[in-house]
């Protein structure tokens, strides 16, 4: 049986499979999880791939029928029904990853030239002696200048603290982390040298820990934010310190407890320290960054909701309670507004939608949904309430993306195909799921316009007075609770949903422009990453515009994160950023309240 090479891009998984083979068959056996509700029948058009070098079979009829004439001739092809005639080079789009396929993805490098804002330097001191009487500090700052012409005027106290020891247990040979002037850590010849990056999100952390010098991403790892104890969104977070000013000092604390424990379990990844991270970059929306600093956060939730500082800052990480190099420094990047904080800056940052031309839209979608129209150069922004609808909240049989949650789903007519994460047996549905659900019930006519839920379906039954739609039945569930979409999970959904629009209405509207003007819309942030975009144009949350105008980036603030952390450059640019762009309040809109309810509308 012939052989042939197949290799899955992004991904990174490549190995020989046999000619009489799909390539879904190839991605399941070389670890690739595709999206395939039909079970590979060719039914779903789910498990789209597109072949970029090698041969394959002809198109099926199927195929002609769920693809474009476009796609078939920009290389899509749906990997069910296609078999490779050579060796094959493929590229899996996003949409066609299950979650935890994504989540590797998401952990690409950006191609940047490290430019660091602390540098290493070997330094060998000559030992003191009766007749070289200077102290330690001076030695070594008089060394630094004259091997590597770097003039340090100060070295951090707590480096100071051990210094004396350390330079004779060294022999005299040490590595200096020097800063603008500042040595900030000190340690044996050779060290490495590290970075953090933190997108530190209302309701997930990620974090990513970096070689300085290369610009590699040596570890990754998202957690969630421990602050949802005191609030889902941000809103409730800024009312309990209003309430209680004490608790502000305490979610300080959580946020950076989190992040601790987050660089110890990063550095035990690649057998190392926390002592050898010498910068950390931290990103989030303003309510974020300001409790994270413990700056005051009761004027963000009133009018006119004014940030304490826009400016990006550098801060010691000793002052906020960071355990990382003893002098090494925090930089937070700039925000724009009260609601559109540095994570928004790092999105615009890493997807270079800054420095689009034409109309282009982009988008962090999450509790907070920040919205960025960019418009014959100019740059503007909206924040949207979406709230915690897409991360399973207040959704009865909602829950995160986790083994066992429903992450796609169709409906073919009675029937319902859905795929899990982790092939796990159903025991919820996440966001993308959800999305889905809502996309399949206003096909099906199950769900009217206006979001009511009809009875004529033999899957709608009502429970407690209300309607719900079941997606997996007790029997399915050998005798569990059936998992249902209930009419308030619509309407949550529908008010989630319906602000996104509505921003984006806002945005358009402020800048003459229609929809059909949008030539480009970048999709950010966690849920971004795993939403079907077809669903999300499907129930209105996004424009109906063809599927070839979108991009998924998956989480585009934390890759903004990390060239700020590797690339003084690029921290150049953000603030470049941040001066440049505006923002709308959407309570001044005088027509928002209209357009909101315009917004609320499936389809």
């Amino acid at each position: 049986m012939k052989l042939c090479r197949i290799d899955f891009e992004p991904v990174g998984r490549r190995g020989q499979c046999p000619a009489d083979q799909s390539l879904l068959d190839c991605a399941r056996q070389l670890g690739v999880d595709l999206v395939s509700l039909c079970g590979g029948e060719g039914a779903c058009g789910r498990c789209r791939v597109q072949v970029l070098t090698g041969q394959v079979s002809e198109p099926t009829s199927g195929e002609r029928e769920a693809l474009s004439s476009r796609e078939l001739e920009d290389g899509y092809r749906l990997a069910c029904q296609t078999y490779p005639l050579s060796d094959c080079k493929l590229r899996v789009p996003p949409e066609s990853l299950t979650t935890p396929q994504r989540t590797q993805v998401e952990g690409l490098e950006v191609a940047v030239r490290p430019e660091p804002p602390v540098c290493a330097y070997q330094v060998q001191l000559p030992p003191p002696s009766l007749s070289d009487l200077r102290a330690d500090a001076e030695r070594l700052l008089e060394a630094l200048e004259q091997q590597h012409q770097v003039c340090s005027r100060t070295i951090a106290i707590e480096v100071l603290r051990d210094l004396s020891p350390r330079l004779r247990s060294w022999d005299w040979e040490v590595q200096a982390s020097v800063r603008g002037g500042e040595v900030v850590a000190l340690g044996p010849w050779p060290s490495r040298q590290l970075g953090l990056a933190v997108d530190l999100g209302t309701t997930k952390v990620a974090g990513y820990l970096v070689d300085l010098e290369s610009g590699q991403t040596l570890a990754a790892q998202g957690i969630m934010n421990p602050q949802i104890a005191y609030g889902e969104d941000v809103v409730s977070r800024i009312a309990c310190t209003r309430e209680a000013p004490a608790e502000a000092v305490r979610l300080q604390e959580l946020a950076v407890e989190a992040l601790n424990q987050l660089a110890v379990d990063l550095c035990a990844g690649v057998d190392t320290e926390p002592e050898e991270i010498v910068e950390v970059v931290v990103v989030g929306n303003t309510a974020m960054h300001h409790l994270f600093l413990r700056l005051p956060v009761e004027q963000l939730g009133l009018s006119p909701y004014v940030p304490a500082v826009k400016d990006a800052l550098d801060i010691k990480a000793r002052d906020v309670g960071l355990r990382i190099a003893p002098g090494a420094y925090v930089h937070l990047l700039p925000n724009i507004a009260g609601f559109v904080g540095a994570d928004h800056v790092a999105m615009l940052l890493a997807t270079e939608a800054w420095q689009a031309e034409g109309v282009v839209l982009a988008l962090d979608i999450g509790t907070n949904t920040e919205v960025c129209l960019v418009s014959d150069g100019e740059m503007t922004s909206v924040s949207c309430a979406s709230g915690p609808a897409f991360e399973g909240a207040h959704i009865k049989y909602g829950m995160r993306a986790a083994d066992g949650a429903i992450e796609h789903l169709r409906l073919v007519d009675e029937r319902v195909e859905y795929q899990t994460i982790g092939g796990a047996p159903p025991v919820g549905i996440c966001g993308s799921g959800i999305l889905d659900a809502m996309a399949q019930l206003y096909l099906a006519e199950v769900l009217g316009a206006n979001g009511r839920m009809g009875a004529d379906h033999p899957r709608v039954r009502t429970d407690q007075g209300q309607r719900e739609f079941v997606l997996v039945s007790e029997e399915e569930r050998d005798g569990d609770s059936a998992i249902t979409i209930t009419q308030h999970d619509v309407r949550e959904l529908q008010s989630a949903k319906g602000a996104i629009r509505a921003g984006i209405r806002v945005l358009l509207e402020a800048k003459g422009h229609s929809e059909e003007d949008i030539e480009q819309v970048i999709i950010a942030g966690a849920f971004g990453t795993y939403i079907d975009v077809a669903s999300a144009v499907t129930i209105g949350m996004l424009p109906p515009l063809p599927l070839d105008r979108f991009r998924q980036v998956g989480n585009a603030a934390g890759m903004g994160a990390r060239l700020a952390l590797i690339s003084r450059s690029k921290r150049a640019k953000a603030q470049t950023i941040a001066r440049r762009a505006s923002y709308i309040e959407l309570a001044t809109v005088p027509r928002f309240e209209q357009i909101l309810v315009q917004a609320l509308s499936i389809g």
